[in-house]
Formats: C-alpha cells, structure tokens, sequence
C-alpha cells in the first residue's frame, strides 16, 4: 500500500493527540525473534518506530477481541490470545496510553502481511513494515525507534517476566 512521504507527523497522529487511549500489542515470537510492527509519524525523521503489534481498544469489545482484532488488521494473521504480560505508559508530548500486552499464539506455519489501519486514508497509514527481530537487532537501533518495553531486551525470555512500567 503506498504511503506518502510528504505527510506531516502531525497531520499523521492528530487522531491520537490530547487523548488518552488504552492499547492492547501482542508478543508473537518464532525462531528467537519478535514481530514487529514499523509505524511512522513519532520520531521527527521518518525512521521506523518498532513496537508489537497492536492497537485502540474500542467501546464495546473485549480487551482480548481487541487484541485479535487488531493483531489481524495490522498482520493479516489470526491469533490466540496467551497470558497478561506488560501493563507500560507510554507517553510523549503528544500521545498517552496506557498498554496492556499479551502473549500471542498463531499457527507456526502462518506468514504475516503489512495490514492496514482502517483509521486511516491509504495514504495516510501509519504502519509501513512488519518484521521478525531479535534482541540483538533491536539493540543496535536508536533507542528512539524501539518500544520502550523492548530496550533492554537481552533475550525473549525477557519479555516473558511479567512486568508493570510507569512514566
């Protein structure tokens, strides 16, 4: 889906801006690595932002149903959804939420695709990328374009320790 490059991040995020917002990510691992979602739009450069797949959750449904909703809009892949892991604010000058991860189970032989945002204009999407990185691969990144969940991360198992972050 082609994205164009001469959006403005604030044009981008203005849906999000001034709210606060719960999200749900999910945290699907396969061979050592994560997928990950690239988005654009929260770094002033137009480099990718890493996080797990994932995204608003919506008035009537459930916090899981969210979760596989989203997890299918943004990777074209049915999930089922594990154990609570990660509760993190996340904040910036602009965007506050609050996060609730899970684990996430697909079938081993499922390929995801980049999915969409149905929030947004096809030439206005946020998501650019998917990918399977590994601990090591996220650690030579900025930290600027990884989640703050996954700084740090020295292996999977990490992420697999229960953890609660406030800003």
């Amino acid at each position: 889906m082609p994205v164009s490059p001469n959006t403005s991040p604030d044009t981008l995020l203005q849906a999000y801006s001034g709210k606060v917002r719960v999200r749900v990510g999910g945290l699907l691992l396969r061979d050592g690595g994560m997928l990950l979602a690239g988005h654009r739009g929260l770094l002033p450069t137009e480099a990718p932002f890493w996080s797990p797949p994932g995204g608003g959750w919506q008035f009537g449904e459930s916090i899981k149903e969210a979760l596989v909703r989203e997890f299918r809009e943004e990777t074209g892949l049915t999930v089922r959804v594990g154990r609570f892991l990660h509760l993190h604010e996340f904040s910036t000058d602009k965007l506050q939420a609050l996060e609730l991860f899970f684990e996430v189970i697909a079938d081993a032989d499922a390929q995801p695709i980049l999915g969409h945002d149905p929030e947004h204009a096809a030439d206005h999407q946020l998501l650019t990328d998917l990918q399977w990185l590994t601990p090591r691969q996220l650690m030579q990144l900025p930290p600027a374009q990884v989640h703050p969940l996954l700084r740090m991360m020295l292996s999977p198992d990490d992420l697999f320790v229960p953890q609660f972050r406030f800003v």
